[in-house]
């Protein structure tokens, strides 16, 4: 049994359904579950469900501490479809005394699970959760990037306390700093001060409007390959889609989006760690938000149960490289598309002087458009913001 067992609350299988009997090819059968005196054991795991049940450090969302319990009723009754998951849910981190308590809980949970190649699924809660998500990659000894599908940034005014309007500023600011890169997924312009946006541009983060991704979902695919971690704000669905927040505004993106954007995930090699927060069930339809975010995790696992391992590698070589030479020989860029499933990389120069700490960020996920891009002499966004950085 795992020393994390401690911080968990089985779950109470008998209070949630009314006949706790699952057809065999259905989740709610083939999830190992926590139940009273069980706790999963962890050898063969893939992912890791983790309901925390926080919400104290809330602004006007009181009650997304339900939320976990809620998205299981609909969760376990998916059927798994082409994958064999092999997916333990662990059950609820319960309010501690303190919600930095609570953090704690979370981000001992998030390492230790990292470390074992599990990833967690984390279903919160309120977003300020994701602060304690990030804190799980501290003592990893790796600088990380982050992606934020949310309407707004959450940055706040750096004497705030936390709260779930407020957790980046505390990210970007945490000493000692290992966030490399955060992304903002569909951020929407009238709900962002400028100056914000001005700021993440000086920090060589990247923001993209809701608008960029309208009915072009797939160009979020490179930004999601890119995370470690991901976090996504229900309000940054439209709240015909998903009416669970007194915040949610009437655009955002559509519930088709969100489980794209979850699959994209799933698919990534490279991501160790999502959490879906401020899902409110007492602003819910008939259970549509729950019902969502449990579709949301099922194509997260699709996606994970789809992984090619194709990232390009002295140790993978299934690729074919195209060199582009541009602006009169000032900057040369190799890219790398996957033979498995034509999914781009390019490559940045690094400096030697840098040691070791930025190296795994010199080969980034783009699109094709981004080749194109180069080839017609015009250096890709992600590639100068990435190149600064590293400069």
């Amino acid at each position: 049994m795992s020393d994390i067992h401690y911080y968990f609350k089985a779950i109470e299988i008998n209070q949630l359904f009314n006949e706790p009997q699952f057809n065999e090819n259905q989740l709610g059968s083939l999830i190992v579950k926590h139940t009273e005196g069980e706790f999963p054991e962890l050898d063969d795991i893939n992912i890791a469900i983790i309901g925390v049940c926080e919400d104290r450090n809330s602004i006007n969302n009181t009650g997304s501490n339900l939320a976990p319990d809620e998205v299981r009723t609909f969760l376990y009754k998916l059927y798994a479809g082409s994958f064999e998951p092999k997916v333990a849910d662990l059950g609820n981190i319960m309010p501690g005394k303190t919600v930095n308590d609570t953090y704690f809980a979370l981000r001992e949970c998030v390492e230790v699970l990292i470390k074992r190649n599990i990833v967690p699924v984390i279903i919160g809660g309120s977003q300020d959760i994701t602060y304690a998500q990030f804190l799980g990659y501290k003592n990893l000894e790796q600088t990380i990037n982050m992606v934020a599908v949310d309407s707004v940034f959450d940055l706040g005014n750096p004497d705030d306390e936390i709260n779930n309007n407020s957790y980046l500023g505390k990210i970007i600011l945490h000493q000692p700093n290992y966030l490399f890169n955060y992304s903002n997924l569909g951020y929407q312009t009238y709900l962002v001060d400028p100056k914000s946006v001005d700021m993440m541009a000086r920090l060589y983060f990247d923001s993209y409007r809701l608008g960029q991704f309208r009915e072009k979902i797939e160009e979020v695919e490179p930004i999601i390959r890119q995370a470690d971690a991901i976090t996504f704000d229900i309000t940054a669905i439209k709240n015909s889609d998903a009416p669970a927040n007194p915040n949610a505004s009437p655009n955002g993106f559509y519930a088709e989006d969100a489980c794209q954007m979850m699959r994209y995930a799933g698919m990534s090699d490279k991501l160790s760690s999502i959490g879906i927060y401020e899902i409110n069930p007492t602003f819910d339809i008939s259970g549509k938000t729950s019902h969502l975010a449990a579709q949301m995790i099922w194509c997260f696992m699709e996606g994970y149960y789809n992984r090619k391992n194709d990232i390009p590698s002295k140790y993978n070589t299934d690729y074919v490289k195209f060199h582009v030479i541009l602006q009169d020989d000032k900057y040369e860029i190799n890219f790398y598309k996957s033979k498995k499933t034509d999914r781009w990389w390019m490559e940045i120069p690094y400096p030697p002087q840098k040691g070791l700490k930025f190296e795994r960020h010199t080969v980034i996920p783009c699109s094709y458009k981004d080749y194109e891009m180069a080839v017609n002499n015009e250096i890709p966004d992600r590639w100068w913001q990435t190149y600064q950085k590293l400069s």
